[in-house]
């Protein structure tokens, strides 16, 4: 499997759905997938989230096969949490732009140079990476777990130097940041914002804090994911500029069907903000993944343990914040 999915031919009058449900029932598996997977693929999962809800859920699954639509270090995330039961990610390609940009022997050499600072990283980040953190954190609760670190003590914050600079202003922590980025939320043009915002007087603008600092000034809100589709259900506003990935809209579409929704424009000559790395996943390779059970996330014992800590110390302030 030299390409990190199956390229098997599948008969074009296999109803997908139909098997995908078959499979799951069969083999006592979970279908978990993120906001950002392809419309199709979100109707068909068990349970849809961002990182911090995929994370909680892959911990408390009773299913024997964790089927993971999204990107490499969430379905590692699973097997971290899960070290008994199969992970499997339809293409093991589908990986993240912002992980990558902290590489683990950069990464340690950073550390050491801050030796009485702890690290809180966030869950965009590979399995190596967490193993040289003290606690992880997502969008979603970043800001309560910052603020539950004692005052005097000195924190590197890494991968994300955006989400890291927003979290710094929310909280007043001085904190090294580590210069990492998304290449989707790095993306969105301020310009084109700003005349969208001209022609669509009444929409509201949401960002995702992964967004560069001059866009996040724009935005009348802020959050996580489930944070943004929250503020869109929960919103008098009818209308909505969304600066983040656009497979969440599909979700804002079905929970707010009277609502509009725009998707902000990069600054690229598309008009889309599609992450290409949870685009790769598609409903043809996650039959294919779920019939043969295959490709599957291997992980060496030692450096699931370490990476598992900081998850665990996650999920612990998490309950103790009710989030």
């Amino acid at each position: 499997m030299k390409a990190g999915f199956l390229d098997i031919e599948i008969d074009p009058t296999l109803d997908l759905f139909h098997e995908i449900e078959r499979l799951k029932k069969e083999k006592n598996a979970i279908l978990l997938a993120h906001y950002y997977q392809e419309p199709d693929i979100q109707d068909v999962a068990d349970y849809i989230g961002d990182s911090l809800g995929l994370a909680q859920k892959a911990q408390n699954t009773d299913a024997d096969i964790i089927v993971f639509a999204g990107v490499h270090f969430m379905a590692e995330t699973a097997k971290i949490l899960n070290p008994n039961k199969k992970v499997l990610l339809p293409d093991l390609n589908a990986g993240c732009s912002l992980a990558d940009s902290a590489p683990a022997d950069q990464f340690r050499k950073f550390k050491e140079k801050h030796p009485d600072h702890i690290v809180i990283s966030y869950i965009n980040c590979t399995a190596d990476i967490k193993a040289l953190s003290d606690i992880i954190v997502t969008s979603s609760n970043a800001e309560k777990i910052v603020e539950s670190v004692p005052p005097d003590q000195k924190i590197i914050f890494a991968p994300d130097k955006n989400l890291g600079a927003y979290l710094v202003k929310k909280t007043g922590r001085d904190m090294v940041l580590w210069n990492g980025a998304c290449m989707v939320h790095e993306i969105f043009s301020l310009e084109k914002i700003t005349k969208l915002k001209t022609r669509h007087p009444n929409a509201k603008f949401i960002a995702h804090p992964e967004c560069e600092e001059p866009v996040l000034r724009l935005a009348d809100y802020i959050g996580s994911t489930t944070g943004l589709l929250k503020y869109t259900q929960q919103s008098d506003a009818t209308e909505f500029i969304v600066a983040t990935e656009t497979g969440i809209l599909h979700q804002m579409q079905k929970a707010s069907p009277n609502k509009t929704f725009i998707p902000a424009p990069p600054n690229n000559s598309c008009a889309c903000n599609d992450c290409p790395h949870m685009k790769l996943n598609t409903l043809e390779k996650l039959y294919l993944c779920m019939e043969y059970e295959t490709p599957e996330i291997q992980m060496e014992e030692e450096l699931r343990k370490a990476a598992r800590k900081p998850i665990d110390r996650m999920l612990e302030i998490s309950a103790r914040y009710g989030l």
